[in-house]
């Protein structure tokens, strides 16, 4: 959802509520509803769920003081210290700013809906006022429980752990959540946190503290989203969104901004060297770290891309077992270790195989999640999808699920269009087998593609058994009785490549036999460095090819681009990052464009343009007719089968 107008939330405004926070802390009543009893009896996780339950009577409130039992807690962990621990101070500090911002956004609320006049009239409003006036109370208390929890997390998810599944398994959920009035509400918040807070299974070391309250509060929302459909009143809440003033904190509408929130997944440590081949891809690869490397945190932005050398998406196809998953883990390991040279923070996102699930909307939801965290400013994001064509086939193929297309739905918008926000600090990389199995659109989307073709070369062999076999020599000297070959070294060519040019000397020419008869037949009517040759030649390329459309002409474009900026970062920029990495972004802009301007001496613009098309033309025309040839082979295969049973049939009569 856009919302149409930003309204500052001011710290003056917020220093004269965090006296009325600070009381809700001191002390609340709450009478636990007859509903929330009978949930706890019925509770699957007894222990807790009884302990929650137990209050002091049906009649009367149970006055619950979350600062007592803080202090309780600081005497539980921290019994011969006057200090209160860390986490716990934290924990109690994010809480009250939660409050605190949650009542000034009840505020507001009351006095754009409307909700502060009624109340002013009380006493004098008739049935429909009556009806309205509760109404907006609701709404009102469910907004204040909801800005609560977002700031609560804002301050706390941060310095939680990375796994909280401990947690979240003792959680036993939250029995009820009040929307009667912001009084009950906020009463009934506190009440069953205090409850967690004094249970002596749930806090058992300082650091548990954040992690539950980041469990509970997430549960909040939760509850809160749950029951959206039964508020009214709500247009002044989802056409704004509120900014706390010199913070990135704000609350847009009910969207929850916390969905987006990752941690980096677990992967091997590989080097590019291990990887046997692949020169095209390794190169790429290289590229790909420097150019993520390069985000400027304090503009928000990358220099690459005003240069044109920048994809969001890209692309790595081959047959099966050429090194797909190896190159995966060699992004991520360089990108990891220059993160941790450089102090900056590195999300490993890879796109998870239980994506698509069986219920209506459940694959777009899970879509949403997963790209969510790649609008995140604040660190450098590198999110592959391995065996792509497995979630992102093309829609019009027969037997495709409802999910898949959710799932690409998803991914279309979030790559280009009203929700596609890239700063320049995330890229996506599409893996796959079966380039031709992906879905057209999807294909549209890929803005740097390169082959994972394997070993190819005598040496690449070589080195290949080499990996294989020098694992028992080392442990067992003398085992492998084998003669080395004659002056080389083992490893010497898996290096990376110094640039695109290296790779590309042969393709001066397209090899598919169907793009090469219209490139020589265009070539008769326009010289190679004429602009008209390739508006010719795409024009002629989209007749044989009716999928081909300005998009990939664009893609060429950014192909060039890239081709343009194919320099090596200086090693000493590593290893000395004040010397670039840690410089404004407009300084950092003039280096690169000083590194580009060398990098062209000696080299012709056409010359790279005619290898980028050539190239990709090339690759458009491999995917066409490997998606014909697969289809014509299984018609072929299955007459086949046909016949001979036909044979066996008529046999057995």
């Amino acid at each position: 959802m856009e919302h149409n107008t930003t309204f500052p939330i001011k710290h003056s405004e917020l220093a004269t509520l965090r006296d009325e926070a600070t009381s809700y802390l001191k002390g609340v009543q709450w009478d636990q509803g007859m509903k929330a009893k009978n949930r706890d009896k019925n509770g699957k996780d007894e222990s807790i769920l009884l302990y929650l339950s137990k209050a002091t009577g049906n009649s009367t409130s149970t006055v619950t003081s979350v600062s007592k039992s803080v202090l309780g807690l600081k005497k539980r962990l921290l019994p011969d210290s006057v200090a209160i621990p860390l986490h716990l101070n934290e924990a109690l500090f994010g809480l009250q700013e939660g409050i605190t911002l949650g009542i000034w956004l009840k505020d507001s609320y009351s006095d754009a809906s409307g909700l502060s006049n009624l109340s002013e009239r009380k006493s004098s409003l008739d049935n429909s006022q009556r009806r309205e006036f509760d109404s907006k109370q609701h709404t009102a208390t469910a907004f204040m429980l909801f800005g609560i929890a977002c700031r609560v997390l804002f301050e706390l998810k941060p310095k939680a752990s990375d796994d909280l599944s401990v947690l979240k398994n003792k959680f036993a959920g939250i029995p009820e959540l009040s929307f009667m009035s912001p009084l009950k509400g906020i009463s009934c918040l506190l009440y069953y946190y205090d409850k967690y807070l004094n249970h002596p299974e749930i806090i058992t070391k300082d650091k548990d503290v954040i992690d539950f309250t980041v469990v509970y509060f997430e549960a909040i929302i939760s509850e809160i989203q749950l029951r959206l459909g039964s508020l009214e009143y709500t247009e002044t809440i989802t056409d704004r969104t509120y900014k706390l003033e010199n913070s990135e904190f704000a609350v847009s509408g009910w969207e929850n901004v916390f969905e987006g929130t990752a941690v980096s997944v677990e992967f091997n440590k590989i080097q590019f060297e291990q990887i046997v081949g692949n020169r095209d891809a390794k190169h790429f690869a290289r590229r790909l770290t420097e150019r993520l490397m390069s985000y400027d945190f304090a503009t928000k932005k990358n220099p690459f891309q005003e240069l044109g050398g920048f994809m969001p998406v890209f692309m790595g196809y081959g047959i099966p077992g050429t090194g797909k998953s190896m190159l995966i883990a060699a992004i991520a390991t360089r990108l990891k270790e220059h993160c941790d040279n450089l102090d900056i923070p590195f999300l490993f996102h890879p796109m998870p195989d239980t994506l698509i699930s069986t219920f209506q909307g459940g694959s777009a939801e899970k879509m949403v999640q997963w790209m969510k965290p790649l609008q995140d400013p604040s660190r450098l994001i590198f999110a592959p999808i391995d065996d792509a064509e497995n979630n992102l086939q093309e829609r019009t193929a027969q037997g495709v699920s409802a999910g898949v297309k959710e799932v690409i739905g998803v991914f279309l918008r979030y790559t280009e269009g009203a929700y596609a926000v890239n700063y320049g600090n995330s890229s996506i990389g599409l893996f796959t087998n079966l380039p031709e199995m992906l879905d057209k659109a999807v294909i549209s989307r890929v803005q740097g593609r390169f082959k994972i073709d394997g070993a190819r070369t005598i040496p690449d062999f070589v080195d290949q058994d080499y990996l294989w076999w020098r694992k028992l020599n080392e442990t067992m000297p003398g085992f492998v009785n084998m003669k080395d070959p004659n002056d080389y070294k083992y490893l010497s060519e898996q290096g990376l490549a110094k640039n695109l040019g290296e790779i590309l000397q042969q393709a001066e020419k397209p090899t598919e036999e169907r793009v090469l008869d219209i490139y020589d037949e265009v070539e008769a009517k326009y010289k190679l460095n004429e602009h008209l040759f390739y508006a010719e030649l795409y024009k002629n390329i989209q007749k044989a090819f009716p999928f081909f459309s300005s998009r990939d002409i664009r893609n060429i474009q950014s192909a060039v681009s890239l081709r343009l900026t194919d320099f090596d970062l200086p090693q000493d920029w590593f290893e000395n990052p004040e010397e670039y990495f840690k410089k404004d972004y407009e300084t950092k802009f003039g280096m690169l464009q000083e590194l580009m301007k060398s990098n062209m001496k000696g080299l012709s613009f056409s010359d790279i343009r005619r290898q980028e098309v050539v190239r990709y033309l090339d690759n458009v025309a491999t995917i066409a007719d490997t998606d014909f040839k697969r289809k014509v082979d299984q018609r072929v295969n299955d007459m086949n089968i046909q016949l001979e049973a036909r044979k066996q049939f008529e046999e057995e009569l």
